[in-house]
């Protein structure tokens, strides 16, 4: 029926008329090929072609037993092929996949309530699961998110001050122009994370993964940032006076116009970028 090769697939249409032969020809003149001696040459990775053949006898397609990058590669070969039902199947299966890593404990509405009759005045979400939501704006201060998935939660202009946000996982979450004074990050993921403008002040941000964060105009007075990785964060004109940064990785981490005043940076800021940055030290 077919010899296939890591770079060529070629399919024999001298043979027998069956459902497979027809969708090849339709698809072949489709696609304006040429069909030269009964065979039709088409220059595909031969990766996932087994599963467009069973597809085309019975089908059946392994969706669901396949890794999402894997049902993103057969996707891109269905389209090519232009096996539509194949295609609706594994954009629906990718679509259900999505909404329900994105289903959330709370909403805006609740978390405002929780906030609103704290007992005691602290409010506690440790542990939930609020990844996409809009909180932007609100009065979160005095909140306990340890260990909350707040992956890609709006925060922008929010107040968090005094809050607890040890170990949450807050990737490429947004804290733009939040305000965020005395706030406790130990050990939190915010790689990605867009902290341009926001208020740091007097932070416990030790050992955080800032890899790649946005800290542009960043206010990190007094802030505490020993042991935390800063690769390739953008810092570029943030006020980092008097800030610890003992044992924190730098390396690619743009300090452009940056405040360094009294900080403390020993053994640091090796292939960090300090272009015009402002420094001193206490001795």
């Amino acid at each position: 029926m077919s010899d296939v090769s890591n770079t060529r697939v070629m399919l024999d249409f001298l043979e027998h008329q069956t459902i497979l032969t027809m969708s090849m020809k339709i698809f072949c003149a489709q696609k304006e090929h040429v069909l030269l001696q009964g065979y039709v040459f088409i220059d595909r990775d031969g990766k996932h072609f087994r599963h467009i053949l069973n597809w085309l006898r019975d089908g059946v397609a392994p969706v669901s037993n396949l890794s999402d990058l894997e049902r993103v590669e057969l996707l891109r070969e269905a389209e090519y092929y232009q096996l539509l039902g194949l295609a609706d199947m594994i954009n629906e299966f990718l679509n259900k996949k999505k909404d329900e890593q994105t289903v959330t404990d709370l909403t805006r509405t609740n978390i405002i309530k929780c906030v609103q009759y704290a007992d005691g005045g602290r409010s506690r979400l440790i542990g939930v699961n609020l990844s996409g939501l809009d909180l932007s704006k609100l009065k979160l201060s005095n909140v306990d998110f340890s260990f909350a998935c707040l992956k890609n939660v709006i925060f922008s202009r929010a107040n968090l001050c005094h809050s607890k946000v040890q170990e949450v996982d807050a990737e490429n979450t947004i804290f733009h122009d939040a305000t965020m004074s005395d706030c406790d990050f130990t050990r939190a993921n915010l790689r990605g994370a867009v902290l341009a403008g926001a208020d740091l002040q007097r932070a416990n941000l030790h050992c955080c993964r800032l890899c790649d964060a946005d800290l542009r105009s960043t206010h990190l007075q007094y802030a505490k940032l020993t042991d935390v990785n800063l690769e390739g964060a953008n810092l570029e004109k943030a006020n980092l006076e008097r800030a610890n940064l003992m044992g924190a990785k730098m390396s690619k981490a743009n300090l452009k116009g940056a405040n360094l005043q009294g900080a403390r940076l020993i053994g640091c800021l090796e292939g960090a970028n300090l272009h015009e940055a402002i420094r001193w030290t206490d001795n």
